[in-house]
């Protein structure tokens, strides 16, 4: 089968960093799905493995890919939820191979059945961010959904990109927090806008004085999405007294003992958690995405997709990273078919 590797972690601008290459036909064992890989969606982590880490021992390729749609082939003999010809969508194990392949294999207990209002580009577009966004917003910071009145602020720093997207979204439709985005060009901010933020302001500036700027010099509730570290200071000054704070990127330090004085609590999110240590309510990552498709279905949440980069291959793959890495990507990129 057709895939995209590389045998060696680095810069995206060598020639050998990412390959076209072929591989063999996986098999689904237990309660595995074969899903032949309709079209992919590249997110951050897929850039950040890419410079870091090589392939496992004894594999002459990493492949890697998490987000994406396609269609059930073949089960393995434990499944009961899927059957061949279902369409899916599901954002994978970050402890098996990629989907930068034409045939996947995947755990049946993080896959949903696709959106049927979406074609395959503008549902692979999702998975990885609204798993991530839903977890964050309402598994770790204990967010409950409804429309109960609320005084509560939420600041989503970084509400532009993939994963502020669709939590931008959420929380519009799902709660009734009053949402603060972060973005910087007139282009993102007007995008942060029409997913639903009730305020936008500018991430270059001091995240303070743009509060006060709109009249919220606090906010409740702080999630980061990038540059952690490069907010920091301002975070600690902007959040609350018994304020939360969740981040999902990887400062190289992160001082929480500032966070003291106001007693505020500290949420990480990783959306890889459940299937990377087999949790027994891994079945979760199904139901959300099965309860993400019919929001989606209703019209309440719309597909993050901004750009379609081209068929999947190594020299689309490559752009779609690079462009990643310049920080100017808006929503996702998707790559969809096989030359």
């Amino acid at each position: 089968m057709k895939a995209i590797g590389y045998t060696q972690p680095g810069a995206i601008d060598r020639a050998d960093a990412l390959l076209d290459i072929t591989l063999p036909e996986p098999v689904a064992t237990g309660h595995d799905l074969l899903v032949e890989v309709r079209a992919v969606s590249v997110n951050p982590v897929d850039t950040k493995v890419r410079k870091s880490t090589g392939p496992a021992e004894g594999q002459p390729y990493k492949v890697l890919g998490w987000d994406a749609s396609g269609i059930v082939r073949a089960v393995g003999p434990e499944v009961t939820l899927f059957q061949p010809g279902d369409r899916v969508w599901y954002a994978g194990s970050i402890a098996r191979p990629g989907t930068y392949s034409e045939l996947h294999v995947v755990d049946e207990r993080i896959v949903g059945h696709a959106p049927k209002s979406l074609d395959d580009a503008e549902a692979a577009a999702l998975p990885l961010t609204a798993i991530t966004a839903w977890e964050l917003l309402f598994d770790r910071l204990g967010v409950s959904p409804g429309k109960q009145p609320t005084t509560q602020t939420l600041l989503i720093i970084g509400a532009g990109g993939g994963v502020g997207s669709i939590l931008t979204q959420l929380a519009a439709r799902l709660t009734s927090l009053t949402i603060i985005g972060t973005a910087s060009r007139p282009e993102t901010q007007q995008w942060v806008r029409d997913l639903g933020a009730h305020h936008v302001i500018d991430h270059s500036q001091p995240l303070a004085q743009e509060l006060a700027r709109i009249g919220h010099p606090t906010v409740d509730i702080i999630v980061s999405l990038t540059q952690t570290d490069a907010h920091f200071d301002q975070i600690v000054e902007a959040i609350a007294p018994q304020g939360q704070f969740a981040l999902i990127d990887d400062p190289v330090s992160l001082d929480i003992t500032k966070f003291k004085r106001k007693s505020v609590s500290v949420h990480w999110e990783l959306m890889f958690t459940r299937a990377l240590f087999g949790t027994d309510d891994m079945i979760g990552q199904h139901r959300l995405l099965t309860e993400v498709a019919q929001l989606v279905d209703a019209g309440l949440i719309r597909t993050t997709l901004d750009q379609r980069i081209g068929t999947i291959n190594a020299a689309n793959l490559k752009r779609a990273h690079a462009l990643i890495e310049s920080g100017k990507a808006r929503g996702k990129l998707v790559l969809e078919g096989w030359t």
